[in-house]
């Protein structure tokens, strides 16, 4: 203890003094009503009157335990960082890349069309399956500059850089994955807010590259790869072996049909199938099946391709045919070709083929050379809204005035639109007051009405066209069949 200037001992300060306290653990003195209970504890935690049982924890002499109060030693006395509660946090509010469906339900477009926010970007551009830009990764290095540009124009719109950092760092993180650049497909479709960040691997190309950074996403180039109806068979063909595929705008998928023949050899044991029981009249309105004169070989092998062929199409008639309506697109050698026709019950085989040996094609490459045939056929809706657009253009049920689609869009009033691929009308319009203002430029007010008027359309049961300016019915960006 220390003295004072009179020569009075003090304790320390900070140490209890012992006044009204008994010897022993130190239990205060307590009302008698407390005294059996304060008993009960002293025996469940004391070995006997001066000795602490063993069984109670003790802090170690060194611990520190002063280091959560908020004063520190040679520091500010500022609060001291909880890094616990900052990582707890951080998780919660982490936005994870997530991946949307290449193609997509109306449902999921009308979804992301509908997005609202102070701030919504939206990012598109081409992008490579393979090959050197693959390699030394050309595209992650085009999406890392598109960020870039990003940042800048959220800046330049004064967005806070809390936010900018919320917005773009799932971009960044992403540009570290090597796995997903060695594994893109003809365009990549990026949507980007606060806690929102969701891509697309787009399967085809966008017309541009662009960045458009508003109060919705931007989703016009999404109409491409809207799940459409349209899809066919395309059957490969060779005195070897037949290979059935199911394709559509998007892709193709081999199909596996149990009972198929695997070749001549597997026919010519069936006694019903040989060159002498195959019926000559052909089938299927086709013809008959003389095939004395076609291509190579000599007769008795054309008799046997075709009594194999007509194997092979029976099955496929019981299998598939039997109840579809798609288009079948054949593909094999010249001569193969009419002599498969000649057999075929199936009432849908396409009027064009794809000649040529493609029985060891990469499924890939193979697709490409069967879209490109079958063209006509997806461009059929095409053709006959611009039919139905030419045919009405005298009257008052067609107009290409921006003034006039736009309105009629947001009203139902649409049957078909045309939009002219990487355009834009920007603008405002007021569905309760009808007022439309146009602009000449995009600005903070302004949004896409061309963009909108396509989607007001889609939304009310109306069909939407993504064209090439020279594709436009007229010679304007917006384009409509009215329903009257």
């Amino acid at each position: 203890m220390g003295k004072d200037k009179s020569g009075g001992f003090h304790p320390a300060k900070g140490k209890p003094t012992a006044i009204n306290k008994e010897e022993g653990l130190g239990i205060p003195t307590s009302p008698s009503d407390k005294v059996e209970e304060f008993l009960e504890l002293s025996d469940t935690y004391t070995d006997d009157d001066q000795t602490i049982s063993a069984s109670i924890p003790v802090r170690h002499p060194n611990r520190n335990v002063s280091k959560k109060e908020q004063t520190f030693k040679n520091k500010d006395n500022k609060p001291e960082s909880d890094k616990t509660v900052e990582l707890a946090i951080d998780e919660e509010v982490k936005t994870e890349p997530e991946e949307l469906p290449g193609v997509l339900e109306k449902e999921l477009f009308v979804e992301l069309a509908n997005f609202r926010s102070s701030c919504a970007a939206s990012l598109y551009f081409g992008t490579h399956e393979s090959g050197v830009e693959v390699n030394e990764k050309k595209d992650a290095i085009r999406f890392k500059n598109m960020l870039q540009e990003l940042r800048a124009t959220l800046v330049e719109k004064e967005i806070p850089e809390s936010l900018i950092e919320n917005m773009l760092t799932p971009g960044y993180e992403l540009l570290n994955q090597d796995d997903f650049w060695a594994s893109l497909t003809p365009g990549l479709a990026v949507f980007i807010s606060e806690g929102y960040f969701k891509y697309i691997k787009m399967p085809v190309a966008p017309a541009e590259n662009e960045i458009i950074c508003n109060t919705s996403f931007y989703v016009t180039p999404l109409v491409p790869i809207l799940a459409r109806k349209e899809y066919f068979y395309l059957l490969v063909i060779t005195k070897h072996h037949c290979k059935l595929f199911r394709a559509d705008a998007f892709g193709m998928e081999y199909i596996d049909v149990p009972g198929l023949p695997g070749s001549m050899e597997d026919v010519k044991d069936f006694p019903d199938k040989d060159a002498s029981t195959f019926r000559a009249g052909g089938r299927g309105g086709n013809g008959g099946a003389n095939f004395h004169g076609i291509g190579g070989g000599n007769p008795e092998e054309k008799d046997l391709i075709a009594a194999y062929f007509e194997a092979v199409d029976d099955v496929l008639f019981k299998e598939i045919f039997n109840k579809e309506n798609a288009p079948l697109l054949l593909a094999g050698v010249e001569y193969l070709i009419p002599i498969y026709r000649s057999v075929c019950d199936y009432h849908n085989v396409y009027s064009e083929a794809l000649t040529g040996s493609h029985e060891h094609d990469v499924k890939s490459e193979l697709y490409k050379l069967a879209k490109e045939v079958m063209q006509p056929f997806f461009l059929q809706a095409q053709d006959k809204a611009l039919t139905i657009y030419a045919n009405q253009s005298a009257t008052e049920l067609t107009s290409s005035i921006p003034a006039d689609v736009i309105p009629a869009a947001y009203y139902g009033r649409l049957s078909h639109i045309f939009v002219q691929k990487a355009s834009h009308i920007w603008g405002t319009f007021d569905e309760n007051t009808t007022e439309l203002a146009l602009h000449e430029s995009e600005s903070e007010e302004a949004e896409d009405l061309a963009g909108q008027a396509l989607i007001k359309t889609l939304m009310t049961g109306g069909e939407v066209f993504l064209l090439e300016k020279e594709e436009m019915p007229a010679d304007s960006v917006i384009a409509g069949v009215f329903r009257y």
